[in-house]
């Protein structure tokens, strides 16, 4: 694929051009939401399930996502190979006594 000049490839595969699509669906699926609800995303490639209530999203050049957020209630980062990004973007009820938490997408410094 190439950008709108025709001389520039797209490299789908670098953590950057991935944080884009990301960014994409999960503020697409965000906005599908009710009050009561926020992203959880299910994490499928432990050998098991793990729910991650994502509150930050970022990268590292060039081929590491980073995902940070809570599992089962204790803070975690998940560090990724953007080749390993495998994963199902879901609703789960927000915790009465809180606002509702949004998924922040934050570029590394520059």
């Amino acid at each position: 694929m190439f950008g709108s000049d025709f001389s520039t490839p797209i490299m789908y595969q670098y953590s950057d051009t991935q944080f884009e699509i990301l960014q994409k669906h999960i503020k697409k699926f965000e906005e599908t939401l009710d009050s009561e609800h926020e992203v959880g995303i299910l994490l499928t490639n432990f050998g098991q399930s793990i729910l991650m209530q994502v509150t930050e999203i970022s990268y590292e050049e060039s081929v590491l996502m980073v995902f940070r957020g809570y599992v089962k209630g204790t803070y975690s980062t998940l560090i990724q190979h953007v080749s390993q990004l495998n994963f199902l973007l879901t609703s789960i009820p927000k915790e009465p006594d809180r606002p509702k938490r949004t998924i922040g997408f934050l570029r590394p410094e520059q």
